[in-house]
């Protein structure tokens, strides 16, 4: 991290807080001066602002809590998240970062790619719109839906490269193989939105399957984009953003590997999203000598979904990890309960038919451990779980 990005911060957001009165309410709450802070342990001793308190902000003093920077006339677009939630965005910036995703990929002059996000309220249309031109391609905005049109917009244009969710992107690329035959397949890059459980193999399947490579990112409409695939494991943290991994709860800085909740700040102050809780859990592969995460894991979930158990927060997503990593195993739940005065966690599995249950039982306790960091006090075999039962249960307090 460039050493002068904390004189940044402490520059940026001591002129943000003259402008935005919420922004300079927040500081005197919590005592804190930004024009102090030469380090990650001075950006620390601000308090953690979540989403939902954001969300209250703005209900109660529309449209941006009194957190926006810069004069109204400055900003190009207000982006309307659930909730509703408002984000100011200035012009220019190649698309908050995310231009950075599209070089890293090699995708840039002289590509076409096929935009389906969503261009209308929230930003992902808009945001891949002006990150794919600031990389130089060429950009049609197709949006949600109309999949027979988009599949003949892939083969008469010649599309290199699609931005889509993993799920219309095989709707697209079995409705063009269908209807045109494989030949007419010339996609080679696929940018996707990231999912829960096995993505990675999926992905996998993807590229071999329909012969393109596949590129993520970790973005959000506050902050545009945090961290970004750079062919290296997880995501490299943006050099504009100081990541941490926060106690969800008290929001100090977490040792390294703990699963935790992500908190940004940005370099800039326009928007001024300084240690920001952006409700996602992930843990850090690489950290900076500062101790800020370099380089960031794939998302474990949302951090309302977690449960403590022995001081340590178990995610929906390790569950998902031991189904994947168990064989034979269908569909698993873990309840976590407190006995005596311990938490214990058991988890339940449902197995196929001829399944050996001593094998599943050596690997269940494995993933579980290596994923939670935490062992399993029992693995329960059952016959079934309903179709909607939660992968997570908290039962500490019944």
């Amino acid at each position: 991290m460039p050493s002068d990005i904390y004189q940044d911060i402490a520059t940026a957001y001591s002129a943000a807080a003259t402008k935005a009165p919420g922004l300079k309410a927040r500081f005197a709450a919590a005592g804190f001066d930004p024009a102090k802070v030469s380090s990650l342990a001075d950006l620390s001793r601000l308090p953690v602002m979540k989403k939902e308190e954001l969300l209250k902000l703005q209900r109660e003093n529309p449209p941006f809590g009194g957190f926006l920077a810069a004069d109204l006339k400055e900003i190009a677009r207000i982006y309307v998240s659930p909730g509703p939630i408002f984000e100011p965005a200035l012009p220019g910036g190649g698309g908050h970062g995310l231009d950075l995703l599209f070089k890293t990929a090699g995708v840039g002059k002289g590509d076409v790619i096929l935009n389906t996000w969503m261009y209308h309220l929230v930003p992902a249309g808009l945001l891949f719109d002006e990150a794919a031109q600031a990389a130089g391609a060429t950009i049609i905005p197709g949006g949600v839906g109309n999949t027979e049109l988009q599949a003949q917009i892939i083969v008469e244009t010649g599309v290199t490269s699609i931005c889509a969710s993993t799920a219309f992107f095989l709707t697209l690329a079995d409705r063009v193989i269908e209807t045109y035959g494989r030949s007419a397949w010339k996609v080679k890059t696929a940018l996707l939105g990231g999912e829960m459980g096995d993505w990675m193999a999926k992905r996998r399947r993807i590229e071999a399957d329909y012969g393109v490579t596949t590129w993520a990112a970790y973005a959000t409409a506050d902050l545009g984009l945090i961290a970004y695939e750079d062919g290296g494991e997880g995501y490299v943290v943006h050099p504009h953003r100081v990541v941490q991994i926060c106690d969800p709860v008290r929001g100090d800085q977490l040792p390294h590997g703990e699963t935790g909740e992500i908190v940004v700040t940005a370099r800039d102050a326009t928007w001024p999203m300084i240690r920001f809780g952006t409700g996602d859990s992930a843990f850090a592969l690489e950290s900076k000598e500062d101790g800020s995460v370099r380089r960031l894991s794939a998302l474990q979930g949302r951090v309302g979904a977690a449960v403590k158990v022995r001081e340590i927060f178990v995610y929906p997503r390790v569950i998902e990890e031991v189904v994947i990593a168990t064989p034979g195993a269908i569909a698993a739940q873990a309840v976590a309960t407190r006995e005596n005065n311990r938490d214990l966690i058991r988890i339940s599995i449902v197995l196929q038919e001829n399944a050996d249950r001593a094998t599943a039982e050596a690997a269940a306790k494995n993933a579980f451990e290596l994923h939670a960091r935490l062992r399993a006090d029992e693995i329960i075999f059952v016959d079934e779980l309903p179709a909607d039962a939660p992968l997570l249960v908290n039962d500490k307090d019944s």
